[in-house]
């Protein structure tokens, strides 16, 4: 029996696998990542100088002695820069691996700053720079397609996408008899996503056996995009060690123990006749050292566990918390504040800092002294522990509830009922006379005074009223965000949230500049319908009775006139789009890169049942006029987390114009034309 121990640490931009001094065996293995957030900082030469630096300190480092160290950081390599894997031992550089696989769909432009080493098995010299050579005492290291041979095994790394590729270099490397695979990866958070990494990381390791050791970051690295951490070591296809998806620890460490003789007599069995038979074997650095000691022998090995994946509601509970910790702490504000309109969508954004409470208050239960400084930073307060989620929410959590002459009793009434279970401080804030401010300064230079179509006024005049509703709203909101601490004697801040769902950036059903504009939007790449599931779990879990009100309540703006003290505004009924239709068309457009006709194309079937092809070209060609009408306020919407597939976010996400000629011609002809062609045909007489 070879057995080895190996340790997965993931920190806040930083991800270690190896084990500890107090363990009984010499094998170590550390991995690094700078990640991908440094975007276009690639192209500074300070950042190569910085990441050389930070090697420095690693090699020196007491710590890393009588470790295998695997850090990820860019290279420049004959004036070509590489996104590389550097391993070492002993203040010894073993060799230099660089990505041959970039990550170039999605959020992820890599591309843009590395280029990939595409020189399958060819491995060069690489000059170290003169501050690494007075460290190891080394001229050249070998850089390129190469792995790792110790004494008792052979190791190898994949560098993140490579392992989403089609052609990873695991499968060959496995085939030429590497053992374990090493993956440091910067992989983002969306909604129902966990599985596929933990299904491709046991693929990896069932076809041709091999122990895999997974890594990813963990936490906001300055983005819109949240990494989750989800840690795991697996083994000829069973996941045998499990790291937490969400958490607010900085450092995770994942201990397994694993017999390398596992690994040998799974292939012998099922892989004998495919091994060794590589045209072009993989080029072995080789080192004097071993990853398992005699003593060994007698350690249990780690046993399958069941992986726990989180429901959608879970995650959403999860993954924006954490990212507004991250953002919280990092920005030196003293907490949030949040128009709280009592529907659905604000409502969510309320829970989501609640749910970040409940975190936070766990955590310090827990003995997590990194949390607890930094909550006693936020509130200002050297000597405060937070005990209770309400508590701590009065302390870095305002809503308000902005009214006007337009706004009915119940969304009041259900906003200062939700306040109150979370325990915000709320403030209750009436517009009306800042409205006819406004009114008044246009009415003076015009003589003309606008009306709602209700009472007389045009489609022009009704929209424009309710715009600077919407948009008093967010001056209103900054301007409390920046002085209600103030009036508090309390020093510092707020940030202000929005609370736009996805599905509405999709039309563009919100004013440009409103109370949508904040400083950061955490539903902002959620859909409708995720969120109400969201809140139903809220409901249940923490006994928000509120929410139950909330849900009940049809979605509204509340920018028009009142009739007889009810709304008469409704969302779906200005959108002419139902939410759940919304989510459909918005992951036809995106996912399945669907234009108008294709579109049509398709949902003439799956909506065959409730609606008719006439309906259905009505649906699309509405949808395809407000997105391309509404696009251009996506160029100034609020940086939202990152958290469906579909989102329309125009940053890095959704790279699409925001000037469109909205009568869509010819697509729309097309359209057009495949329903004259569906019509029945009149009977011949």
């Amino acid at each position: 029996m070879m057995s080895l121990v190996v340790w997965c640490e993931v920190l806040n931009l930083m991800i270690c696998v190896g084990p500890t001094s107090q363990l009984p065996s010499s094998s170590l293995w550390s991995s690094f990542d700078s990640g991908y957030g440094c975007a276009d900082h690639f192209y500074e030469s300070d950042t190569l100088l910085h990441s050389l630096q930070v090697l420095k300190a690693l090699l020196e480092a007491p710590a890393a002695q009588d470790i295998i160290c695997d850090v990820g950081m860019p290279i420049m390599h004959h004036n070509v820069r590489y996104n590389c894997r550097v391993l070492f031992l002993n203040r010894k550089i073993l060799l230099i691996r660089p990505k041959m696989l970039m990550a170039n769909s999605g959020i992820y432009r890599e591309m843009r700053w590395f280029t990939a080493w595409d020189r399958l098995r060819h491995v060069e010299e690489y000059f170290l720079p003169r501050m690494i050579q007075e460290v190891t005492g080394q001229d050249t290291v070998p850089f390129g397609d190469c792995v790792l041979s110790t004494k008792d095994t052979c190791i190898g790394t994949e560098i993140c996408a490579e392992l989403w590729s089609p052609n990873s270099p695991h499968i060959q490397m496995g085939l030429d008899g590497v053992e374990i695979f090493t993956n440091s990866s910067a992989s983002h958070h969306e909604l129902r996503k966990a599985d596929q990494r933990v299904t491709l990381v046991r693929s990896a390791t069932t076809k041709s056996g091999g122990i895999y050791l997974y890594a990813n970051q963990r936490g906001c690295d300055g983005d819109r995009v949240y990494y989750d951490g989800c840690a795991m070591v697996a083994i000829n296809g069973d996941v045998v060690a499990q790291g937490e998806q969400f958490s607010l620890n900085d450092v995770e460490v994942i201990p397994a123990t694993l017999d390398l003789e596992d690994v040998r007599t799974y292939r012998g069995e099922l892989c004998q006749p495919q091994m060794g038979r590589e045209l072009r074997p993989c080029f072995r650095v080789k080192v004097d050292f071993s990853l398992s000691g005699s003593a060994d022998l007698y350690l249990p090995t780690h046993q399958p566990v069941q992986w726990h994946f989180h429901t959608p509601e879970e995650e959403i509970s999860l993954g924006p918390a954490c990212w507004l910790w991250d953002y919280l702490r990092r920005s030196g504000q003293a907490g949030f504040l949040l128009p709280l309109s009592g529907g659905v969508d604000s409502s969510s954004t309320a829970c989501i800092i609640y749910c970040m409470c409940v975190l936070l208050c766990q955590a310090v239960r827990k003995g997590n002294s990194q949390v607890l400084e930094d909550v006693r930073r936020v509130v200002g307060d050297e000597s405060y522990t937070p005990q209770h989620p309400e508590e701590l929410c009065g302390r870095i959590f305002t809503t308000c509830y902005m009214a006007s002459e337009n706004s009915s009793e119940g969304t009041c009434s259900r906003a200062r009922e939700l306040a109150s279970q979370i325990g915000s401080t709320h403030l209750n804030i009436n517009i009306d006379l800042a409205v006819k401010g406004i009114l008044g300064i246009f009415s003076a230079v015009t003589g003309r005074w606008p009306q709602f179509t209700a009472k007389g006024g045009s489609i022009r005049e009704n929209l424009a009223l309710q715009n600077v509703q919407a948009r008093l709203r967010m001056v209103l909101a900054y301007l409390f965000a920046q002085l209600s601490l103030w009036t508090r004697g309390k020093p510092g801040g707020l940030l202000v949230l929005g609370s736009a769902n996805v599905d509405e950036s999709l039309t563009g059903y919100f004013t440009k500049y409103d109370c949508s504009s904040a400083d950061i939007n955490p539903i902002g790449g959620v859909s409708k319908t995720d969120l109400k599931s969201f809140l139903l779990y809220c409901a249940e879990k923490f006994q928000l009775t509120a929410l139950t009100g909330i849900l009940a309540a049809p979605p509204t703006a509340e920018l028009e006139p009142l009739t007889d003290g009810q709304v008469t505004q409704t969302d779906e009924a200005d959108m002419g789009i139902t939410y759940s239709e919304l989510s459909m068309i918005g992951r036809l457009r995106k996912i399945s890169k669907c234009g108008p006709f294709s579109m049509f194309c398709k949902l003439i079937h799956m909506w065959k049942d409730i609606l008719s092809p006439t309906e259905v070209a009505q649906k699309v060609k509405l949808f395809f006029r407000r997105y391309s009408a509404n696009r251009h306020k996506m160029t100034t919407i609020t940086p939202s987390y990152h958290a469906e597939s579909y989102s329309p976010d125009d940053n890095r996400f959704d790279l699409r114009p925001f000037l469109y000629n909205t009568r869509w011609p010819w697509q729309f002809r097309c359209i057009d034309n495949q329903l004259a062609q569906m019509a029945p045909k009149a009977p011949n007489h």
